[in-house]
């Protein structure tokens, strides 16, 4: 019977991957959202000119956040989002716009609408228009249908009445003024004079319009006012052939990580392997229905955290597979009760491992914001899901072949070593002072870079603007400084793509839209070039900036005590002390990287930080479970041998975990976009970092701390 079922497994796995990759019945690729980075298209994120706080302030990004929706989705592109970010920002994501000086524009930066009179007299304002569409006249011509509330409704008669029996006096011109004036923004966009008093809260405007204008003037007037005055604070364009480019190469980059991962767990774990990459394929099928079932937007970040996820995936089974394999060839129990004891055992390291990282993703998603979220979102449901593939699949197919007489054999499940090389172990303890100089001489080198030279912070940190155009040549920096120099625009220059045709502006400026689409307009006339060629924007605002910082020291304040007071729970505080010190040597060797080597420092680099926190503490509770596990039957041991023989135990899992990991992080940093390696960049340091603390530091600094506090906990000599 188990048999039958693992076989309709795999063949549900596979008709699962044929149903995804192709047009055959319920197809992923139409069902998962493409991100702005990987679709093309503009997002704006607009900040609350307001004083307002609590439940009043809550209340009008609320009204806010329904009346740009409106404006949106008069816009005809495909799935806009307007969402809240924060108490007081509006992000507003417009897939396949292009432009993004006519996104901001209808959006309406400050916009407020309002029915005034010849005398300044305020009729209704744009919350009392129940609706406005595209109509006709009796003759036929185009027409802008109104439809006012009660409320609306009664102002409009009097305000009508009034204009009508010539009781509306124009202070300009001192003449009666006929007219009602539609101001949107403190700009009259239409000015219908009034022919009969109007009531019922219905009413026409009339004139000369063309398609083209009385479509613009339903939607602006429908749009509504808004509560509360918009300012633009940061704001990016991809365009879609950038967008295009970066999916290919991420989709082709994701293909070769994961195919090298299940190509090395065949070699190291040869069955086991296979029944791995069964379990890793059910895994990535699961999490991309599980990111269509819940209309997720996938974008270059996410794609990151996914990697990152089927590194955590391999984890968990590198974890069963390594406790199968010990008690096997140290305890010499069969391979069937050696099977069922290494899932019992691994069980409670798998989550209480998976559980920090799961702690870090949840803080990511709470503090972070656009991307930051995207890439938090794939993580913690790949958490879940590989904690799920590993402890049921993988479980169940192991049980299956070992109950299997033809493929029940050792040397088939890469246990054929002889017992004896089993026991060879390196002393950690011994050398734990070349461990603590080595990195303290890594900080002090990267820190001490970084603060002479100064740290390089990118414009989301310092605020400022990104531009990226395809020249279709490769052009002189000279030239494009003085374009800059013609607009006062200080900036940093560089070349990029292909044969260096590319150029990519970064200015310290946070240059407003009227500011950018000048400079716009300059480049395209200087080099000939046409607004397709206009590749990315983004912008950041000071503002902006002192937000991701502050929620940087935020989120690792409160994912460091979130973790310590878990690891004093499960274990006890002198682990967490020592799980602590490791974390701040992993962030310190991360800001050493980047200080020696000047790398832009920014909203990403928080977002793996963190993760990298997750990461470490992953590698570290691994360790420190089998240091606890190993107080209990080696209790005539010294602490320095039982220390030593936990990190020697588990020390393949931790290499093995990296090494996947790692495999499939290269392929996307060599072929995915800048926006990627930003995020790749600091993971790799983090990973390779995170690793060698577990390894080296945490469990020491323990050693020494147990060594000071003399009150072991267990009975050793």
């Amino acid at each position: 019977m188990k048999k039958a079922i693992a076989i309709a497994l795999v063949i549900i796995i596979a008709l699962g991957w044929i149903f995804a990759l192709t047009d055959t019945g319920p197809s992923l690729k139409d069902k998962i959202k493409l991100g702005l980075d990987l679709k093309g298209g503009v997002y704006v994120v607009m900040e609350a000119q307001t004083d307002a706080t609590g439940a009043e302030l809550a209340t009008l990004m609320e009204q806010t956040q329904v009346i740009i929706e409106d404006r949106v989705n008069q816009m005809g592109l495909s799935e806009p989002t307007v969402t809240i970010e924060g108490e007081k920002k509006i992000r507003v994501e417009l897939p396949g716009a292009e432009n993004a000086d006519e996104a901001i524009k209808t959006i309406g930066k400050t916009a407020q609408l309002q029915f005034v009179l010849g005398d300044g007299t305020v009729v209704v304002d744009g919350s009392h228009v129940k609706d406005a569409g595209v109509g006709r006249d009796e003759k036929g011509f185009n027409a802008v249908d109104l439809e006012f509330d009660s409320e609306g409704a009664v102002a409009f008669e009097e305000a009508t009445r009034r204009a009508l029996y010539g009781e509306v006096i124009n202070p300009e011109t001192g003449q009666p003024d006929r007219a009602i004036y539609i101001v949107l923004d403190d700009n009259v966009i239409s000015s219908p004079l009034v022919n009969s008093v109007i009531s019922g809260g219905r009413a026409q405007i009339t004139g000369q319009f063309s398609d083209d204008e009385v479509t613009e003037l339903a939607m602006l007037i429908r749009g509504g006012a808004l509560p509360v005055g918009l300012k633009e604070v940061q704001t990016s364009v991809v365009g879609p052939s950038l967008g295009i480019d970066s999916l290919n190469m991420s989709l082709i980059a994701g293909v070769i990580g994961v195919g090298l991962i299940l190509i090395m767990m065949i070699i190291f774990y040869k069955i086991m392997g296979l029944i791995a990459d069964i379990a890793l394929l059910l895994y990535i099928l699961l999490v991309f229905w599980v990111l269509a079932l819940f209309s997720a937007v996938l974008n270059l970040p996410g794609i990151a955290g996914l990697i990152l996820s089927v590194g955590m995936a391999v984890d968990s089974n590198v974890i069963i597979f390594a406790r199968i394999k010990e008690e096997y060839m140290v305890s010499e129990k069969s391979l069937r009760v050696s099977v069922d004891s290494g899932f019992h055992r691994a069980l409670k390291t798998i989550i209480d491992s998976q559980f920090t990282t799961m702690l870090a993703g949840i803080i990511l998603y709470q503090l972070g914001s656009g991307p930051v979220k995207g890439f938090a979102l794939t993580l913690m449901i790949g958490i879940v899901i590989s904690v799920l593939t590993a402890v049921i699949i993988t479980q169940f197919l192991m049980r299956t072949l070992v109950e299997t007489k033809s493929l029940a054999k050792p040397k088939l499940f890469g246990l054929e070593k002889p017992r004896s090389q089993f026991n060879k172990e390196f002393s950690f303890i011994k050398r734990r002072k070349i461990f603590y100089l080595s990195a303290v001489v890594l900080i002090v080198i990267g820190l001490g870079a970084g603060l002479i030279r100064g740290f390089n912070w990118g414009i989301d940190f310092t605020g400022g603007t990104m531009m990226q155009f395809e020249m279709e040549r490769r052009v002189e920096v000279a030239d494009v400084e003085r374009v800059l120099d013609k607009h006062e625009v200080d900036g940093t220059i560089v070349h990029a793509g292909e044969n260096n045709t590319q150029i990519i502006i970064r200015t310290t400026q946070s240059l407003e839209n009227e500011e950018r689409n000048a400079l716009f307009e300059d480049m395209y006339g200087t080099f000939n070039i046409a607004e397709d060629n206009l590749l990315a924007v983004e912008q950041f605002s000071a503002s902006v900036g002192d937000l991701i910082k502050k929620n940087a020291v935020k989120a690792l304040l409160i994912a460091t005590a979130g973790m310590l007071i878990y690891i004093i729970i499960r274990f006890e505080w002198k682990f967490a002390i020592a799980a602590i010190v490791a974390l701040v040597h992993d962030v310190l060797i991360m800001i050493a990287f980047y200080g020696l080597f000047n790398i832009p420092i920014n909203s990403p680099f928080i977002a793996a930080i963190l993760t990298i926190i997750g990461y470490s503490i992953n590698d570290t509770i691994v360790i420190f479970d089998r240091i606890r596990e190993n107080f209990k039957i080696m209790k005539k041991n010294k602490m320095e041998e039982l220390i030593d023989k936990s990190i020697n135990q588990t020390i393949v899992r931790s290499l093995m975990t990296s090494a996947t990991t790692i495999v499939a992080i290269i392929p996307l940093l060599i072929l995915g976009g800048e926006t990627i390696r930003e995020f790749l960049v600091p993971m790799m340091v983090g990973l390779v970092a995170g690793t060698i603390s577990s390894i080296a530091i945490s469990s020491p600094v323990y050693y020494e701390i147990y060594r000071i506090v003399n009150k072991p906990k267990y009975k050793g000599k």
